[in-house]
């Protein structure tokens, strides 16, 4: 074993590798090609930085290709990522126009590779129509919360979704109504990433007092895009009705600031919310700042991911990787990584994310022991070695129809 599957065997074991050299040998000779929107930026993207290099490394022949877009077709996926989370706001006939037009333009220049080609999210979703020229096996992965769609998105998508040889959603409460098989994998985080790599305690105090945070008092932490499903105006809420009775710092962070699905007028309405008070520490930082948001994590004393809607929320992962409890919104994929009262607390107001954060702050043994299960429930279920095993037995499934079990 030689390269970084020696690192990964030390966190999840060798016999785990072994195992995946088995599955990986199985598809020998086959090339796999993922496409989705974006090379930078979102939890596809960051997956597939680390995802590709894997699956090479196993021996599995693997390609990552992006589509193209204009500002235009991005605007309308925009919408429709909110449409498909069922948040309300118009979706008209000129959208479903420009994205199909985008799609056509993409369908004709796009080179398919693969012999197996996943295609991620609705933006790529219409290259499927390359199928009837060229076959192979085809898969389309949502990242998304679908549970409650928009019906006029869901319906034209659906359409598409149905072409292909398979799907995969996040977890069950996502899967829809098709008549193609369905697969279910969470995604995943990579214990090796700058973003969850081991820092030392000097590492994690300069970066803190880099952004003008305390280290010697407790910190309230949440990572995400500053978006209303993030709720992090809620967050601010709930930290205001801890500080009356518990000293602490606020930070709020995102490493991608142009990515609210709200807006610019948004992202002012949570800096103002901020300008109230010093301890509130609103980080809009720079794409690859990922030392920065592992060393911002790791200095903090509880994590909040308090989401309305959620597709998977990677930061939730992350910080309990970290050994941090977490105060979760019970929203979407958040939910099987927050275990309600072992690896941190579920809440649906800012008043019960307040109460569990006073708990957490006031019982040091509790956070410690909550960190112990949180990585721990981490490395067995939310690893990037079990998303590649994931993703490999997906593919080799789509070579078996209609068997319930091979022996590899």
């Amino acid at each position: 074993m030689n390269g970084r599957l020696r690192e990964y065997a030390e966190i999840v074991g060798s016999g785990y590798i072994d195992e995946l050299r088995i599955i990986a040998d199985r598809l020998r000779g086959k090339r796999f090609q993922h496409i989705n929107s974006t090379a930078v930026g979102g939890g596809v993207a960051e997956i597939l930085t680390r995802m590709v290099p894997m699956l090479r490394e196993l021996g599995v022949d693997t390609a990552w290709d992006t589509i193209k877009g204009s500002q235009a077709f991005f605007e309308v996926t925009q919408a429709f990522h909110n449409a498909l989370h069922g948040r309300p706001g118009a979706v008209t006939a000129e959208m479903f126009d420009i994205f199909q037009a985008t799609a056509e333009m993409n369908c004709r220049e796009m080179s398919i590779t693969g012999d197996i080609i996943m295609v991620h999210d609705p933006e790529p979703i219409c290259l499927v129509n390359r199928k009837a020229d060229v076959g192979r096996k085809w898969i389309w992965r949502c990242h998304l919360d679908v549970s409650t769609p928009n019906t006029k998105v869901w319906n034209f998508l659906r359409d598409y979704v149905e072409d292909y040889d398979a799907t995969i959603f996040s977890m069950p409460d996502f899967a829809q109504k098709v008549t193609v098989p369905q697969y279910m994998v969470p995604p995943s985080i990579d214990p090796l990433s700058d973003r969850n790599r081991e820092l030392d305690d000097a590492t994690v105090e300069a970066v803190l007092e880099k952004y003008g945070i305390d280290p010697s008092r407790p910190i309230l932490i949440q990572v995400s895009r500053f978006d209303r499903m993030r709720d992090p105006l809620g967050v601010v809420a709930s930290y205001r009705k801890v500080k009356r009775r518990h000293d602490c710092q606020l930070v709020l962070a995102t490493a991608d600031p142009t990515a609210s699905l709200d807006g610019a007028g948004f992202v002012r309405e949570v800096q103002r919310e901020a300008e109230r008070d010093s301890d509130i520490h609103v980080l809009e930082l720079p794409p690859f700042s990922d030392l920065d948001i592992n060393a911002l994590v790791r200095g903090s004393t509880v994590v909040i991911q308090k989401s309305i809607r959620e597709g998977f929320g990677l930061g939730v992962s992350e910080a309990l990787w970290k050994k941090k409890p977490v105060i979760g919104g019970a929203a979407g994929a958040i939910k099987p990584q927050v275990v309600n009262g072992v690896t941190g607390y579920l809440v649906h107001s800012p008043e019960g994310a307040a109460t569990r954060a006073l708990q957490l702050l006031a019982d040091a043994p509790l956070r410690a022991r909550m960190g112990e299960n949180g990585h721990e429930h981490v490395r067995r279920n939310f690893l990037l070695t079990r998303h590649a095993a994931d993703y490999l037995l997906a593919m080799l499934a789509l070579y078996h129809p209609n068997q319930d079990m091979v022996n590899l």
